[in-house]
């Protein structure tokens, strides 16, 4: 008899997993696999760099034999198409595991259903939905590119208690700690790409990387959206393009002597249409990112992106750091004007999760529906 108790405390291991993939497995999804026969762990695995070995694989590879008669715990369907690896499902029927507990489906149109149907075919029990709200929050960039064609979307914003960014005079560092600062590193190491807008990347020259101890290789994919190519070419982005990839969101009419010079650089320039006319029409601009693989992006600046990114309705989620201060109504606010005149018109989001952040704290939203 199932105990639901233990498949969702062994289903929790596997998500636990899985998260460990997030930001290093585009275009593939972050999976996690949890072998348990008797009550034990017996081979456990999740997504590595670059999305190969799948984590059933890797979980297969430490069960060994006694993968026999197990039950695995699986966050996302497992896959059943001939790729650069053998079909999961298959690998797990030929293991002679005696059941699968599988989280969400995968929208995969090569999968979608086929998993667990070679699952079922091989006389393996199977059983949907542990913990599927995780499962679809942790593989949510996964999803939406599937479906939508376009990343998910983070917001990153560090304020005062008044949402202000900086004082009227442009002055910003630092306005949250010294942890708040490790903290949005791991976001950045958690994300396929970070992007900010070109005012940004001109007034504070970012370096866009992560820099945490152990997560150098980490790096994300680096973003400037900017319309009308102010970036130098003497910006830190542009001068280490060689090094960590750099992308330049512009408008198809942007001038063509100075997208080769870009490119010459070592960055590559996605050409998009206007919307509106002099501005790059950032839902065109996601689906470019989107058919490049990107799953996961996080928006770190500024108040202009942001504010386009809301009257777009791209925003997925908020990581928004506040400090105990407070600067003032001649402060820089977090987000411009987006022409909301009616609260009808507001974009609402719920709070998944507030933890303090040295003395600043960080709370955690997501788009209410």
């Amino acid at each position: 008899m199932t105990d639901a108790a233990t498949d969702k405390r062994f289903m929790a291991m596997a998500l636990d997993l899985a998260a460990r993939g997030l930001g290093g497995v585009a275009p593939n999804p972050a999976v996690g696999c949890v072998i348990v026969r008797d009550g034990r762990v017996v081979g456990r695995g999740w997504t590595q760099p670059g999305g190969r070995p799948h984590a059933e694989t890797e979980a297969l590879n430490r069960a060994g034999a006694a993968a026999q008669g197990a039950t695995a715990y699986v966050t996302l369907e497992p896959c059943s198409h001939h790729g650069h690896t053998p079909p999961c499902a298959e690998a797990l029927a030929k293991a002679g595991v005696a059941r699968v507990v599988v989280a969400i489906k995968d929208p995969d149109p090569r999968v979608d259903g086929r998993g667990i149907g070679v699952l079922k075919n091989a006389g393996i029990a199977v059983d949907i939905g542990v913990g599927a709200e995780a499962a679809q929050r942790i593989n949510a960039g996964f999803i939406r590119r599937l479906t939508r064609r376009r990343p998910l979307v983070t917001l990153k914003l560090a304020t005062t208690l008044d949402s202000r960014i900086a004082t009227h005079g442009g002055e910003s560092h630092w306005i949250t700690g010294e942890v708040s600062r490790a903290w949005s590193h791991g976001l950045r190491a958690s994300h396929d790409a970070v992007m900010v807008g070109s005012r940004t990347a001109i007034v504070d020259d970012p370096h866009l990387t992560c820099r945490l101890p152990g997560l150098e290789t980490r790096q994300p994919v680096r973003i400037v959206v900017d319309s009308r190519l102010r970036l130098p070419l003497t910006a830190r982005l542009v001068a280490t393009a060689t090094e960590v990839p750099t992308w330049l969101a512009t408008v198809r009419r942007a001038d063509p002597a100075r997208v080769e010079a870009f490119r010459r650089a070592g960055v590559e320039v996605i050409e998009v249409g206007e919307h509106p006319v002099g501005m790059i029409d950032l839902t065109q601009a996601l689906a470019g990112l989107a058919d490049r693989g990107m799953t996961r992006v996080l928006v770190e600046g500024g108040a202009r992106l942001a504010s386009s990114l809301f009257q777009a309705d791209l925003v997925d989620r908020l990581e928004w750091f506040r400090a105990a201060s407070v600067i003032g109504g001649d402060g820089v606010p977090a987000v411009e004007a987006f022409g909301v005149d009616h609260l009808a018109q507001q974009r609402q989001f719920r709070r998944i999760d507030i933890r303090f952040s040295g003395n600043d704290v960080l709370e955690t939203f997501e788009r209410a529906a």
